[in-house]
């Protein structure tokens, strides 16, 4: 239900709501000014994104060659991926959004919203603190690697290229 209300808000709401204000500003300055005011707004937004984007890549390359995990670069560097896609789209509120996910000031406020969202949705290496706040329901995921024995189980392969069966061992 959820996922049908955010495809209805994201292909019939805001494409309305960008018209609108589309027509509002067109009456306002005049149809040529504001059709030049999106292409305008459009290339400092991708200038911007080229910008923003080279700082977070030179920040990641920084973070890696000391042997860090550059967690708070990647998750910018998304955010500014998302922020070009919405500087692409015509239309002054998505422009809007787009600017505020590019500005270095504004854009922690995204980042905190993100992590704490994936924090509240994953399980990472089976914390054994969150067990009593929630049970975790996607043992396909990356972040699940154990069973629920506790048992870790054993997959390899022969020198020649054979395939046994899965061993169980306990820790």
């Amino acid at each position: 239900m959820k996922m049908m209300l955010l495809l209805f808000l994201l292909f019939i709401v805001v494409p309305i709501a960008e018209l609108y204000v589309i027509i509002k500003v067109a009456q306002n300055t005049g149809v040529f000014n504001s059709i030049l005011l999106l292409i305008l707004v459009s290339f400092i937004g991708a200038w911007l994104v080229r910008a923003q984007g080279i700082g977070i890549i030179q920040k990641i390359k920084t973070q890696l060659t000391m042997g860090q995990i550059p967690n708070k670069e990647l998750v910018d560097g998304g955010l500014v991926l998302f922020a070009g896609a919405l500087m692409l789209t015509p239309g002054f509120i998505t422009d809007a959004l787009g600017l505020l996910l590019l500005f270095p000031l504004t854009r922690p406020i995204f980042r905190g919203l993100i992590i704490s969202r994936f924090k509240q949705k994953t399980l990472i290496f089976g914390n054994p603190n969150i067990k009593e706040r929630k049970k975790n329901n996607s043992r396909n995921s990356f972040f699940f690697y154990r069973n629920d024995q506790g048992r870790i189980i054993d997959l390899h392969a022969d020198d020649n290229g054979e395939v046994h069966p899965p061993e169980s061992q306990d820790d």
